[in-house]
């Protein structure tokens, strides 16, 4: 019961690190324990800062990526910390003036201008190679939903007239390469139509149907090592060339849609061992799909290793829709150096909920170098998270819609959790309605968010209050907030932005 307590004091801990060592393995968990007395503590409401739009903090937490709010430029920022001296005690003073103003936290490292006049900065997209510190970045121009018929390209999906990704170093500003798509569409929101694995990087056009694999050098070069979509080995064109097998006018079924049908064909097949009946298994199982299997399309993919990828089909429809929860969906394993499909499932599958439920840390596919994001919360590394999964699931009124819930959230999204210990389900709890590591925007709340401590289930350790400190405000208006945690200091942005008002801007630090 001492220990219980004395666990509580910042003092004792540090004391206790001295002389106790963590078990192997256990030693950045261990660490993170302070953060139960490490918190912000103190808030600046509507701090003085420049009109941008900020991003997120690189999870190595060097820098803080903003953007202008014409979309055209690119603006970071390197966090530091203010530094002021008084004649009595500091706790019993307000902060001097200076220390109200957002330079005080952040240097502006640089502005450089990405997108031109015609184009603009998809504010949502960045993806960072945290052993390089190199940024990706993507502007586009407007989308037009009248697409004329290309070939190639699928009915129904919007084309862009040009989409750019470009790779920035983001120490100096230096933009390192570019990486240019023509009338293609790519799903730029919260990063969805790329992934980022150490330094491989696949980007998938929709329009199209081709998975980009491009590798990232040393160099900043970026380098397109296969594509993944109509042919699948880097010579299937020139095989079918050389046997005139290309005919002008005669449509043929896409490498990956080939290996998809040969995959269900052979799964169907094997189902049923009895000749007699096998048939008419395949007439039932397989070829009165056979269309629907053929219409599916590349929905979303990412890399589970260097040699795999995890790929969502499904309708065009669900392709370009924000909810694809009650879509019929399909998720193949798919291996790049044999070209095969390894395994296939429904997005109803009970064995594929297994697997979400029990692995997820290895959906998430983080570098084994990154120091932050090896650590975060999840239903498979964390008692608490499990638990409410499965509360969530026990008041499902139907598991299958319960598993196509779930199922809706893979692929992954490349880096859209925070790495902030705050976030650490065995160190506190919170309403994830209101707030949660996942990079999404909120409805606000005219409440503070509070911070349970989850060793003390009654002591609020800090809260985090978006908007004005009065907290008067229009309630009929619509008030989103979003939330920017640094990866390992006691510092984060909570941004609010009500329609057709200036938008708020509070930081939240210990003092």
């Amino acid at each position: 019961m001492a220990a219980f307590f004395r666990s509580s004091n910042l003092a004792s801990r540090v004391f206790d690190r001295q002389f106790l060592s963590p078990r192997p393995g256990a030693t950045v968990n261990t660490v993170r324990q302070f953060y139960e007395n490490l918190f912000p503590s103190y808030t600046i409401f509507d701090i003085d800062c420049p009109d941008y739009s900020f991003r997120k903090f690189t999870d190595d937490g060097k820098y803080l990526v903003a953007f202008s709010r014409n979309h055209q430029d690119l603006i970071v920022y390197r966090p530091i910390w203010p530094t002021f001296s008084c004649n009595e005690a500091c706790d019993s003073h307000d902060l001097p003036p200076k220390a109200n103003k957002f330079d005080s936290f952040f240097k502006q490292l640089y502005s450089i201008s990405l997108a031109s006049s015609n184009e603009y900065i998809c504010k949502d997209f960045f993806l960072y190679m945290e052993c390089h510190q190199f940024g990706l970045f993507a502007t586009s121009t407007a989308q037009s939903n009248d697409s004329s018929a290309t070939e190639g390209a699928i009915h129904g999906v919007p084309s862009i007239e040009k989409i750019t990704f470009y790779l920035v170093r983001l120490e100096d500003g230096a933009i390192l390469d570019e990486k240019a798509f023509r009338n293609d569409f790519i799903n730029l929101a919260h990063s969805i139509g790329a992934y980022l694995y150490e330094d491989l990087l696949c980007i998938v056009s929709l329009r199209y149907q081709t998975i980009h694999v491009l590798q990232i050098r040393d160099s900043g070069n970026l380098v397109e090592v296969r594509k993944i979509g109509a042919f699948c080995q880097e010579d299937d064109e020139l095989f079918l060339h050389s046997h005139g097998q290309v005919v002008r006018g005669v449509s043929f079924l896409p490498g990956i849609k080939q290996r998809l049908l040969s995959f269900i064909f052979r799964k169907t097949w094997n189902e049923e061992s009895d000749q007699t009946l096998r048939v008419q298994h395949l007439k039932k199982k397989f070829y009165f799909h056979f269309q629907d299997y053929a219409d599916l399309i590349i929905w979303k993919v990412q890399f589970l290793d260097r040699h795999h990828l995890f790929i969502k089909f499904g309708s065009v429809d669900g392709g370009v829709s924000r909810s694809t929860e009650q879509n019929l969906a399909f998720f193949a394993v798919y291996n790049m150096e044999t070209t095969d499909i390894v395994s296939l499932y429904q997005n109803s599958s009970e064995e594929l909920y297994s697997l979400f439920e029990y692995f997820y840390d290895h959906f998430h596919a983080n570098p084994q170098n990154s120091s932050h994001g090896n650590f975060i919360s999840s239903h498979s590394n964390n008692v608490q998270a499990l638990d409410q999964l499965r509360t969530i699931k026990n008041k499902a009124s139907s598991s299958s819609q319960f598993v196509k819930k779930m199922m809706a959230s893979l692929p992954y999204t490349c880096q859209s959790q925070s790495p902030s210990p705050y976030f650490d389900l065995s160190l506190f709890r919170y309403d994830e309605k209101l707030i949660s590591a996942i990079d999404r925007h909120r409805h606000c709340t005219e409440h503070p968010i509070k911070f349970i401590s989850v060793k003390q289930p009654n002591v609020v350790k800090f809260k985090i209050k978006p908007g004005s400190d009065s907290g008067t405000s229009d309630s009929r208006a619509k008030r989103i907030s979003s939330f920017l945690f640094h990866p390992f200091f006691p510092l984060a942005l909570s941004i609010q932005q009500t329609y057709m008002q200036p938008t708020v801007v509070n930081l939240h630090f210990r003092r």
